[in-house]
């Protein structure tokens, strides 16, 4: 099939906007599915995960492939709830084009700004599509008011829906100024009704005033007021659509199959093949000034890039790849360049959600899973061994809360390390460390929910059941003040000793990460040894300092050392940079990071004085207040995570289930001083409690 009838396409909203709904139609549509499964039956292609029906909830986002009009449509159905954001991070870096889902009676949610924000960054081109017109409250124009007014999206509604709520019985075409009305599964093409015609003459004019702005041909037939051409109307619209100039807007109720064939077609006409795209650029791995590029044609050089990682039971690891450039065919060698390693094909993937088909080759724009891959991650570059380049990876957001964890006996210590180990593989946003005083594995993550399912999936997947604590703040740990340490290590112990000396200069470096600078001259310390000290203070910066959590922030100076020609070694430089860095950190008035989160609650009128008090006694601020719906309210802040835990159940308490919240993180903030005294007391005696155990 031709690239320009190809389409890869993510799906991705506001949690419980009908984002797996509009998908298990979509399924239907296209002939995959004979039989429509429902998210609340648990019963849903996409949610395939025990977890995802269990909940009904999107987890993991999950790919499949279609066809609709003579094109390829590759699906990406992603999750809504923040603490899965990386799942929809990831699957943006490699789709083309997006629906973006709107509730009708909700209009634009904290989780849609999320995702339009993370679809603005990767410049990918969307419609957005308002769900759920059936329901009580609908309201089709506040909805596309909402999305210019919060997300400046130049929203143009492509199509009118022929009333709403339960007297929603079809829709109008605006282009073609056609009506079609649904039946069970069925679309019926038919006469505008005479109530809408002005309504649908107008809209029409309103689309072409707004893509005329992008078109001289377009502007002056408008002028002149000549009948303008459908295929010139859809030709400009696409154009703009695929320059982020305009968001084309659809709408229907995907539960009650309305809209969804239509929506389709506007897949087709107006989001991006991997042509419009055109060539990826990457970096040259021996110079980072000189880039490379790649176009979509099957016999330019391969390039592709991992973005998830999936431990099946059956098959083992599952790599999905996204391919920009060249054909990739099982049992290939092709060079992991992020990782600077082979990996040899062993099978390729068509992914049809849980289903698989084997196939022998696949070319640029596939999205494929790639089986008996090594050293493969999320992020990593795949490419032709000859043609070297590192593409654009994937960024991960730093995580946020604590678990400690440990297997209920302990001939099951190993089977949990590697079941771990599975799982932060496959999700980067999660991470495990273990501690040695303890004896207990901490597992970090982006919320509640995300350690939540996966403890679950430890114990149904991986068959380890745990023991686990109460959850806890991931803090970090920084400097206020700029210190200069040195330390002169010497051991003596028969036969070879040990013998290094490091002076360093130790400055905070607000928001800027770890850097390591080396000012030695002379050789004082030799060329060999320097990131031997590197790598030592990383150590001790990973394991903490102050109460064992990560230190960040830090910038460090290597001024002077000396060595010994036989006692000194990598080990030596390494030891003795590491209790330098120490010694030097205590007294540059140390102090601990909290996670400061960006709160958005969307409340009712009538309870906005609780909620706002509620969150003033949590030492958080509210930054803004605006008009979100007619008797709502959209409140903006930033509160500490310590302060919100059991935060949900509260909220509703409050409400009565009327308001809603969504919480990412803003950035790390030091601890006011009392406070932070609090929370090392309480780490103290939590440490002496456990010892006592």
């Amino acid at each position: 099939m031709s690239l320009s009838k190809l389409r890869n396409i993510g799906i991705a909203a506001h949690i419980d906007a009908g984002k797996t709904t509009v998908t298990e139609r979509i399924l239907y549509y296209t002939g995959i599915k004979r039989k429509v499964g429902e998210v609340h039956d648990g019963a849903a292609t996409m949610d395939f995960m025990k977890q995802e029906q269990e909940r009904g909830i999107t987890i993991a986002s999950a790919a499949i492939s279609c066809a609709w009009n003579g094109h390829s449509v590759n699906i990406i159905d992603t999750p809504g709830h923040v603490d899965f954001t990386i799942e929809v991070e990831r699957s943006l870096r490699v789709i083309d084009g997006m629906i973006a889902l709107f509730d009708a009676v909700n209009g634009v949610e904290p989780q849609s700004e999320t995702v339009w924000n993370q679809a603005d960054k990767y410049k990918v081109p969307r419609i957005a599509f308002i769900n759920k017109m059936d329901r009580t409250g609908a309201d089709f124009e506040e909805a596309v008011a909402m999305m210019d007014k919060y997300l400046d999206a130049n929203a143009v509604p492509f199509q009118l829906p022929m009333g709403s709520e339960e007297d929603f019985k079809g829709l109008i075409d605006v282009i073609e100024q056609k009506a079609f009305i649904f039946q069970d599964y069925e679309r019926i093409e038919a006469e505008i009704p005479d109530e809408y015609r002005d309504t649908a003459k107008a809209a029409r004019d309103h689309l072409i005033e707004k893509i005329a702005d992008f078109n001289d041909e377009i502007a002056e037939m408008f002028l002149e007021e000549q009948e303008i051409p459908v295929d010139l109307l859809k030709k400009v619209a696409r154009k703009a659509t695929l320059g982020l100039l305009i968001t084309p807007v659809f709408c229907g109720a995907a539960y009650k199959n309305k809209g969804v064939q239509l929506l389709l077609d506007a897949v087709v006409d107006y989001l991006p093949s991997p042509i419009d795209v055109g060539a990826v650029v990457g970096i040259d791995t021996e110079d980072a000034e000189k880039t490379h590029t790649r176009c979509p044609a099957p016999k330019a050089p391969f390039a592709a890039l991992a973005f998830k990682l999936i431990h099946d039971p059956y098959v083992g690891q599952q790599t999905f790849i996204r391919i920009y450039s060249g054909s990739l065919k099982s049992g290939m060698p092709i060079l992991n360049s992020t990782q600077d390693k082979m990996e040899r094909i062993g099978r390729i993937m068509k992914i049809k959600a849980k289903e698989r088909e084997e196939v022998d080759v696949a070319g640029p724009g596939d999205i494929v899973a790639l089986i008996g891959m090594k050293h493969t991650k999320t992020g990593d570059t795949l490419c032709d061994p000859e043609n070297k380049l590192f593409l654009e990876s994937i960024v991960s957001p730093p995580t946020v809360i604590e678990l400690k964890i440990s297997p209920k006996s302990r001939k099951e210590q190993a089977k949990l390390g590697e079941a771990l180990h599975k799982l932060a593989n496959e999700d980067p946003s999660f991470n495990v460390r273990f501690d040695h005083e303890t004896e207990e594995n901490i597992i970090a993550g982006m919320g509640e929910l995300h350690l939540e399912i996966i403890i679950d999936r430890l114990k149904h997947e991986f068959d380890v059941d745990v023991e686990v604590g109460e959850p806890a703040v991931a803090y970090r740990e920084s400097i206020t003040t700029e210190v200069e340490t040195e330390y002169r290590h010497v051991k003596q112990s028969g036969g070879k000793g040990q013998f290094a000396q490091t002076q360093m200069r130790i400055e905070p470096n607000d928001g800027n990460g770890y850097e390591f600078i080396d000012k030695i001259k002379g050789g004082n310390i030799p060329a060999e040894y320097i990131p031997s000290v590197d790598k030592g203070i990383q150590k001790t910066m990973a394991a903490g300092i102050l109460a064992g959590y990560p230190v960040v922030d830090v910038k460090v100076v290597l001024l002077d050392g000396k060595f010994h020609p036989v006692d000194s070694s990598d080990f030596a430089f390494q030891t003795c940079a590491s209790i330098a860095f120490k010694n030097g950190f205590h007294k540059a008035t140390p102090i601990l990071l909290e996670p400061m989160m960006r709160i958005e609650i969307n409340t009712p009128d009538d309870y906005i004085g609780d909620v706002v008090g509620d969150l003033n006694k949590r030492r958080g601020k509210i930054e803004s207040m605006r008009r979100y719906r007619k008797g709502s309210q959209k409140l903006v802040g930033f509160v500490p995570l310590s302060e919100m835990f059991g935060y949900a159940t509260k909220l509703r308490n409050m409400s009565s289930g009327r308001a809603n919240y969504s919480m990412d993180l803003y950035k790390y903030m030091p601890l006011q001083p009392s406070v932070q005294e609090e929370v090392l007391k309480k780490l103290r005696e939590k440490k002496e409690e456990e010892n006592k155990k």
